[in-house]
C-alpha cells in the first residue's frame, strides 16, 4: 500500500504487455560538466534501456506480466532473482533520475523546503552529519550498489545502503526510500574514472533535487497519517479493513468482526 503511493513518479509505464523505458526528467546535455551528455546517453540509452527490455522478456507470460513494478519487485525478491534485479534496477534508475536536476544541491532550502529541513535536523543532527552520513554510505557500499535517503512513516530519516539491484523496499521495516545515489560504475566512470568520492560530492553539491526528496518525504508521511486512521477504527466498536489506493481515496471497506 506505502509504495503504490510513490507509483505515479517512478515506475515505469505499463502499455499492452511492456513497459516502457521513461524519458529523462531533463536533456542530455542539462547537467553538464558534473555528468557529461555520453554518460547519460549511454547510462540511460542502454543500461537502463536493458533492464526494462530484459524485464518484459522475463515476466512474457508469468503472473506477473503487467503487474506494477514495486508489486514484481515484492513478488520476486526470494523467488526470483533475474525478474527482481531487472525489475528493481528499472526502478531504482527511474527514481534516480529525477533524485537530480540542474542547478540543484548544496544544502535544502529551509524556507522551500521547512518540513524536510526540520526532518533533517531532528534525525542527524544537521544537514552537515546527514552529508557525512550520506557519502560514507555512497563511498564504502561494496562493488555497485545505491545510497539511500530512507523514511519511515512518522517522517523519521535514516541512510542506508544496498549492494546490486536491492532497494529498502524489500528490507524489513518498510522504510520508503526519498532520495537515492547511483554508485554503479556505470553512473560515473566515463566522467570520473575511480574517483567515486569526487562524484558522490558532486551529486549532493551540485545535482540534488530537494523539491523531489521533499514530495517523497510528504507522501512518506501522507501514507503514516492513512496507518493511523486505519489503527483508529480498529480501536472502535466494529474493526473495519481499509484499503487506500494511490489517490487516497478508501475503498473495499468490509465488516469484520463485531466485538
Amino acid at each position: 500500500m506505502l509504495l503504490l503511493l510513490l507509483l505515479p513518479m517512478i515506475a515505469a509505464t505499463v502499455r499492452g504487455a511492456t513497459y516502457d523505458l521513461p524519458p529523462l526528467p531533463f536533456g542530455l546535455s542539462a547537467l553538464k560538466p558534473m555528468i557529461s551528455k555520453n554518460t547519460l546517453q549511454i547510462h540511460h540509452g542502454k543500461h537502463h534501456a536493458k533492464y526494462v527490455d530484459t524485464l518484459n522478456s522475463l515476466v512474457a507470460g508469468t503472473v506477473l506480466e503487467n503487474q506494477p513494478l514495486e508489486t514484481i519487485i515484492k513478488e520476486s525478491y526470494k523467488s526470483n532473482r533475474a525478474i527482481f534485479n531487472n525489475a528493481a534496477q528499472a526502478w531504482n534508475h527511474s527514481f534516480y533520475w529525477k533524485c537530480m536536476k540542474p542547478k540543484g544541491g548544496g544544502a535544502p532550502d529551509e524556507n522551500t523546503h521547512k518540513q524536510l529541513c526540520d526532518k533533517i535536523k531532528a534525525s542527524f543532527g544537521s544537514y552537515e552529519n546527514f552529508r557525512k552520513q550520506f557519502t560514507e554510505a555512497a563511498n564504502t557500499a561494496f562493488g555497485s550498489g545505491w545510497a539511500w535517503l530512507v523514511s519511515d512513516r512518522k517522517g523519521n530519516l535514516s541512510v542506508t545502503k544496498t549492494i546490486g539491484a536491492d532497494n529498502p523496499m524489500v528490507a524489513p521495516g518498510k522504510l520508503i526510500p526519498i532520495l537515492t545515489c547511483d554508485v554503479w560504475e556505470h553512473a560515473y566512470y566515463l566522467d570520473y574514472a575511480n574517483l567515486r568520492p569526487s562524484y558522490v560530492d558532486t551529486f549532493l553539491d551540485k545535482l540534488v533535487n530537494w523539491a523531489f526528496v521533499a514530495e517523497n518525504l510528504e507522501r512518506a508521511m501522507d501514507s503514516g497519517r492513512n496507518w493511523s486512521w486505519y489503527h483508529y477504527w480498529a480501536c472502535s466498536n466494529l474493526i473495519l479493513i481499509i484499503r487506500v489506493n494511490e489517490n487516497h481515496h478508501f475503498n473495499n471497506c468490509n465488516l469484520l468482526i463485531k466485538r
